[in-house]
């Protein structure tokens, strides 16, 4: 899941960069409002982060001309702008969110998580489940069976983009695309290594493996019966 995030205040664009790809999202960043809004009517993102002030265009501009166009991107406005009167603005020039700055990153991952689910009508389930293997997407908590599993954040987003595809195989640059957030070089073995590992610590000590390789196709994650 890709997000579009515009912001120049580039530690406040740092920091959320880091949290949004240890969450698992891929993420297209912008430091002036046009090229924001250009990437905004162009590709298909799952939300936007958006600052209201914005060298070139502002972030308010931005969301009406998406709103002129019909585009229903749910949009986080970021904001250093706390009163009443900047909020409603907001909001009625078509942002569906709204946080203030200085923001906990847990705050912000919890509103982009929310507004995903409700612009895709989805009820997020708090865990994922297949045959013993179990997952706690708030907690990052990993169980199989009654063994609790200690995962890397980027161990466990790839655990988790495996576990939403069960039985369905994803390929390497689909597994870089969605953990890594880069295109696919296939003279890298990183995602090789980092099955390896989470195999190791998933399967190894288990009778019945979980993740299994296609070969020179990719991987699945799935319970043979």
């Amino acid at each position: 899941m890709r997000i579009l995030l515009v912001e120049d205040d580039v530690k406040i664009a740092t920091f959320v960069i880091k949290g949004l790809k240890e969450a698992g999202y891929g993420v297209d960043h912008f430091i002036d409002g046009r090229d924001g809004l250009v990437a905004a009517k162009l590709e298909d993102y799952e939300a936007g982060v958006i600052d209201i002030m914005l060298p070139g265009v502002d972030g308010l501009t931005i969301i009406d001309e998406l709103r002129s166009c019909n585009i229903n991107l749910p949009v986080l406005i970021l904001s250093a702008k706390r009163s009443v009167d900047d909020r409603v603005k907001g909001f009625n020039t078509g942002g569906d969110d709204y946080l203030t700055k200085p923001f906990a990153l847990s705050e912000l991952l919890a509103r982009l998580q929310a507004l995903i689910r409700r612009a895709n009508h989805i009820v997020e389930p708090n865990s994922l489940t297949v045959h013993d293997l179990t997952i706690d997407i708030r907690s990052r908590k990993v169980c199989r069976g009654e063994q609790k599993i200690n995962l890397q954040p980027r161990e466990f987003s790839l655990l988790e983009y495996l576990m939403r595809n069960e039985n369905r195989i994803v390929s390497k640059s689909m597994i870089m695309e969605h953990v890594w957030d880069y295109n696919f070089d296939p003279h890298t073995n990183v995602v090789e290594a980092r099955v390896c590992r989470l195999r190791e610590k998933i399967d190894k000590h288990f009778e019945v493996p979980l993740i299994h390789t296609i070969r020179g196709v990719g991987y699945v994650l799935k319970h043979d019966t």
